[in-house]
């Protein structure tokens, strides 16, 4: 494994795990209105399109990571709007 592997695995390790404290938080706390919706919209769509551009490259440290960046993001924005009104 190189080098550049290696750091191209630690950041999407590090940025899938980015948004877990938030996914966290938002199902003990059951609140979502302070979420912005725009901005997980925004961030579901690259975080895909990055996935997608790692299927099109056959690169499964990048498909993998940011796959399920997109997952998590996408239940943080489903959550979002269950409890928008708490």
């Amino acid at each position: 494994m190189t080098t550049e592997s290696i750091i191209g695995i630690v950041a999407g390790v590090l940025t899938g795990i980015a948004s877990l404290p938030q996914l966290i938080k938002l199902i003990r706390e059951k609140k979502g209105k302070d979420i912005s919706p725009m901005m997980l919209i925004v961030l579901v769509s690259g975080l895909s399109l990055w996935a997608y551009y790692g299927i099109l490259k056959e690169d499964w440290p990048i498909i993998i990571t940011n796959a399920f960046s997109a997952l998590v993001n996408l239940l943080i924005l489903i959550l979002r709007q269950v409890y928008r009104k708490r």
